[in-house]
């Protein structure tokens, strides 16, 4: 970007403009002779509008002059983050009950994956300077990114998540344990592991409140979210006859999870719907704000000597064709 150090000298081009105006209102300078065209051929014919080039060229250069004492600059703004002090990893349930179609989004009957991926990432998007890590989990969990604080990559993964992409069943406690492994070595003041699922742990060999146990040891606080509507869930299904809608209960095991919590220091809830589930993730952001505090450096190139060289050699132009070949006779 550029910017002017002393911008109120720019003022100063009104007058150089005054001036303009002034020497142009004034009628060339002429010589009376009875012999006109004699004099003209002397003059080696030249029109008024060559006399008037040295005036042109003047005026020229008392703007870049004027452009110049303004010291225009070039500069950029530099930030230094030091820490927010929150790492955040994001634990979420791509099993197959997530294909349940109890939630809404825009008005449209979406399944619970999809209107999960548009709330975490408006939550993304508000930790603009934290670490967030990012974990999927079903039969097997694993991080699909280590903290980091490019907020694009994060929001390519999240809306790449697909159902099953990691089985069909519901592995709790090790997607616990894979998340307190990545804010296990990392040095902030609040470390947080939000944990969303919709159903039981129902496979692999951890158990969940063991795993809470370690992230308690660990200095990670937990959240944790049961997602679901309170009766029979719809699903769809393929059947000889075509795709059908089908209802059955998914098991959400509100008991493990508000355990989970409990032993986690942080807090358990309930998202029956998509406005539940906002109104939680936006109360998490609230309340784990750490204050940031940025440095800002700025650099700046001084770019006068760009208008002040040209205006040397215009003045200097317009002295050599005032004195060498627009010469007025007094």
């Amino acid at each position: 970007m550029i910017r002017f150090a002393y911008p109120s000298l720019l003022t100063l081009l009104i007058a150089v403009l005054i001036w303009l105006l002034q020497a142009l209102r004034k009628r060339p300078a002429a010589l009376i002779h009875s012999h006109a065209s004699v004099m003209a051929r002397i003059g080696g014919g030249r029109s008024g509008l060559w006399a008037r080039v040295p005036l042109w060229m003047r005026a020229l250069a008392l703007v870049l002059l004027v452009l110049a004492v303004a010291r225009p600059q070039l500069y950029n703004i530099s930030r230094e983050i030091p820490s927010s002090g929150v790492d955040i990893v994001l634990c979420l349930d791509t099993s197959g009950s997530m294909q349940a179609l109890d939630f809404e989004v825009d008005g449209e009957q979406v399944d619970r994956l999809t209107a999960v991926k548009k709330v975490v990432a408006e939550f993304i998007r508000k930790r603009e300077y934290d670490r967030l890590g990012l974990v999927v989990f079903g039969e097997d969990a694993y991080t699909q990114s280590p903290l980091t604080l490019d907020k694009g990559l994060l929001l390519t993964l999240v809306e790449g998540m697909r159902i099953g992409m990691a089985g069909d069943r519901t592995a709790i406690g090790s997607a616990l344990a894979v998340g307190a492994k990545r804010l296990k070595e990392l040095d902030a003041k609040t470390k947080l592991l939000i944990l969303l699922t919709d159903g039981r742990n129902n496979y692999g060999a951890i158990n969940p409140e063991a795993a809470a146990e370690a992230a308690r040891a660990l200095g990670i606080k937990i959240y944790s979210i049961g997602v679901g509507g309170f009766g029979p869930a719809p699903f769809k299904v393929e059947t000889p006859f075509g795709e059908r809608l089908i209802h059955q209960q998914v098991d959400l095991d509100e008991g493990t999870l508000q355990q989970v919590a409990d032993i986690g220091n942080g807090r358990y809830f309930r998202a029956s719907d998509s406005n539940r589930l906002a109104e939680i993730y936006a109360m998490i952001d609230r309340e784990e704000k750490t204050e940031i505090k940025m440095k800002e450096f700025f650099h700046f190139e001084e770019l006068y000597r760009y208008f002040l060289i040209p205006a040397l050699i215009l003045l200097l132009g317009e002295l050599t064709i005032s004195s060498l070949f627009v010469r007025v006779l007094p």
